[in-house]
C-alpha cells in the first residue's frame, strides 16, 4: 500500500512538471515566433491554463511533503493529546473544503461536458479539457488529506508533519 502512495504522490508531481516544462516550451515558442513575426494564436491563454494544472495537479505532492504554509504558533506550542485533537479538527475542515472544491470543480467539468461549452478565446476549446486538471488535482489533494488523517488515526505521524520535522532537525 505504501508503493501505491508513493506513486500517487510521484505521478501527482511528475504531472506538474511535465505541465512547466510544456508551459516553458510554450513561452519559448512564442518568443521565438514573434522574433520571425509570427503570432502563436491563444498562446497566453494555453500559458494560464497551462499554470492553473502546474498548481492544481502539484497540490497532493506538496501537501504530503510538508510544503503547503501551515501557521504552527499555536500547534508548537500545544502538546500530546491537545495537540493531537487540534491536528485532527485541522485535517478534517481540510478534508470537507477539499471535498467541497473537488465536488465542484468534477462537477463543473462534467456540465462543460454536457452542453459542450467551449472557451470564448481566439481559439475555442472544449471547456471541459480545460477545467479537468483542476478537477483532478483538486480530488488528489481530497485523497491526500485523507490519507494523512488516516495515518493519524492508526496512530502513526502524517507524512506533512513528518516531513516538517525533518525540515525543522535540517535547520
Amino acid at each position: 500500500m505504501k508503493k501505491v502512495r508513493e506513486f500517487f504522490y510521484l505521478a501527482s508531481a511528475i504531472g506538474s512538471g511535465i505541465c512547466l516544462v510544456l508551459m516553458t516550451l510554450l513561452i519559448l515558442a512564442q518568443i521565438v515566433s514573434r522574433s520571425l513575426g509570427i503570432i502563436i494564436p491563444s498562446s497566453e491563454d494555453f500559458a494560464a491554463w497551462i499554470l492553473s494544472a502546474i498548481i492544481f495537479f502539484g497540490l497532493a505532492y506538496t501537501f504530503n511533503s510538508g510544503g503547503h504554509i501551515r501557521v504552527t504558533i499555536l500547534l508548537s506550542r500545544l502538546t500530546g493529546k491537545t495537540k493531537y485533537i487540534v491536528e485532527s479538527i485541522n485535517l478534517l475542515v481540510g478534508i470537507m473544503i477539499s471535498a467541497y472544491l473537488a465536488y465542484y470543480t468534477i462537477f463543473t467539468v462534467y456540465e462543460s461536458y454536457t452542453f459542450n461549452d467551449v472557451t470564448d478565446t481566439y481559439l475555442p476549446m472544449p471547456l471541459w479539457v480545460v477545467q479537468l486538471p483542476m478537477a483532478i488535482g483538486s480530488f488528489c489533494l481530497f485523497i491526500a488529506i485523507v490519507d494523512n488523517f488516516v495515518s493519524m488515526l492508526m496512530g502513526k505521524t502524517p507524512s506533512y508533519i513528518a516531513s516538517e520535522n525533518e525540515l525543522d532537525l535540517e535547520g
